[in-house]
């Protein structure tokens, strides 16, 4: 029996937090939609039913079949998973007189039982359904209240079977983690012994067998997620992996030199390919963002595709894929998936022939950074911030140049320069500026200008799913701001971008 969890995904906007908070206890799990479960769910130690947009009352509200799990192995439901358990078990569930949204404090714990050890009464926990129990199921036991909610937990008897109308994944369930560790480590069992050093090991053997002597053609982007995978490929393999770095013309300033540079030290195998001639010749005239996106994603395969060729014998393609790209891509609508085109590649054309290895793509972001930290891989490169894979093209609204890539590099470099000057540079998630297709009136000297206006962007998030805008300081944008415009040729007028994702996104196309 493995040291796996189960979740079983019925489309909830936190299904993903469940698996970080799990993966936070040092527990592996994996995502799974309720209507495709794994071939062979005993891998697996205990099983968690998600949270849902759908009603159990609903005509179409998802049935999973758990007939193998249910009194087999410890099960915890969350949210919808506590209401289709009562509403198919015996019990009773109704449309909630009282709006059950946002927090709520635990008014009643059952005391003596190991699920609630170290949780008290009042412990503050996020609701957030229309629906309600009336009535627990068959066997039900009520563990816990809320002053809206009657049976806001409950058990069932002679079962490991948990259920909660909160959600425990949540920061605003401040004990919540301590829920998923009573429930997963002392009533499942379940050993907290995936870490990092663990993941490295094992992957690397797995990578290893999978791979053997053959050779694998990896494009490193200079981020996070493609130079952990390029690390762990050249654990396993060697000298086998064959890395390529092109530059695209829309790379930060100076950043194609840098990143070689910064690659040199860490004994991988890279070659440096310079297209950026070659990407910005196709892109001209193109304004539409995913016309621009389509052509950076054909051109960036035929050069790799030129270059994988000099490689004699490569089998594989390396990606850095990680697992948000792979939950995102699973509907839970029905039993097909669809894997999307990774930005990195644009999708592979048929005539590559490669298969594709993947060594990241059960981490999220945070945890990429950890495996790399324990890997050894410099900090600095470790705590770069994300970039798109198109890189400034989708920074420039509207058509690109020579002339916009400029402007966009300079600006950019004394943003990210003075974040990093400052010391804020850690405290973003992600930062960046855009060029507007905007001109506006200003004056310079006692000269009239009309020029180019650019805006700064700086997120927070974990893993850019959803992200809050940083206040930065007013000094520093003061700073910045005269900086740019004293020192860009082109731009007269800087402006910040105070929107959060959602309803915005990160990037503005």
């Amino acid at each position: 029996m493995q040291n796996n969890v189960l979740i079983l995904d019925f489309g909830s906007q936190y299904t993903q937090l469940i698996a970080r908070r799990v993966r936070e206890l040092n527990i592996y799990c994996e995502i799974h939609p309720y209507n495709n479960l794994p071939e062979n769910v005993s891998d697996f130690k205990a099983v968690i039913l998600s949270g849902s947009p759908f009603s159990v009352r609903s005509e179409d509200a998802p049935h999973p079949d758990l007939s193998e799990i249910r009194g087999k192995k410890p099960l915890l439901a969350v949210c919808y998973g506590a209401q289709y358990l009562a509403h198919f078990s015996g019990g009773e569930v109704t449309p909630s007189n009282t709006r059950e949204y946002g927090r709520a404090n635990l008014s009643f714990v059952q005391e003596g039982e190991v699920f609630f050890e170290n949780i008290s009464k009042g412990s503050q926990v996020w609701m957030s359904h229309s629906d309600t129990i009336k009535k627990l199921p068959t066997g039900g036991v009520r563990l816990a209240s809320t002053g809206d909610v009657e049976n806001a937990a409950y058990k069932i008897e002679n079962e490991d079977t948990y259920a909660i109308q909160f959600h425990p994944e949540v920061y605003h369930s401040t004990d919540g983690k301590q829920l998923l560790d009573n429930f997963l480590i002392k009533i499942a069992g379940v050993q907290p012994d995936w870490t990092p050093d663990s993941f490295v090991d094992t992957t690397v053997a797995e990578l290893k067998e999978k791979i053997g002597d053959d050779k694998v053609v990896l494009g490193l982007s200079g981020g996070v997620d493609s130079t952990v995978a390029a690390v762990l490929l050249h654990k396993a393999i060697g000298e086998n992996l064959h890395c390529i770095f092109v530059n695209n013309g829309l790379l930060r300033k100076n950043e194609f030199s840098d990143v070689l540079k910064q690659y040199e030290g860490m004994g991988l195998n890279v070659k440096g390919v310079d297209a950026s001639a070659r990407f910005l010749d196709a892109l001209a005239g193109e304004s539409d963002p995913e016309g621009k996106r389509k052509i950076i994603g054909k051109i960036f395969i035929e050069v790799f595709d030129d270059e994988s060729h000099k490689i004699d014998d490569a089998k594989w393609l390396g990606q850095g894929t990680i697992y948000p790209d792979v939950i995102e891509s699973i509907s839970v609508n029905g039993p097909s998936a669809t894997i999307k085109s990774h930005h990195n590649v644009g999708g592979l054309p048929d005539f590559m022939k490669l298969k594709v290895v993947e060594p990241l793509r059960m981490l999220f972001k945070d945890e990429v950074r950890r495996v790399g930290a324990s890997m050894g891989i410099d900090p600095e490169l470790l705590g770069r911030h994300p970039f798109p894979g198109p890189g400034l093209a989708i920074r420039i609204l509207g058509d690109i140049t020579e002339d916009k890539v400029a402007i966009l590099q300079e600006v950019d470099a004394i943003f990210i320069n003075g974040l990093k000057e400052d010391g804020l540079y850690d405290k973003v998630w992600q930062a960046g500026a855009i060029l507007l297709p905007v001109q506006s009136v200003g004056v310079m000297g006692d000269e009239r200008t009309y020029e180019n206006c650019v805006a700064l962007r700086a997120v927070e998030s974990t893993d850019g799913m959803t992200a809050d805008w940083v206040n930065l300081p007013y000094e520093f944008l003061q700073k910045t701001s005269n900086a740019i415009i004293n020192r860009v040729k082109g731009v007269n007028r800087v402006v910040y971008d105070i929107s959060s994702k959602p309803p915005a996104t990160i990037e503005w196309e």
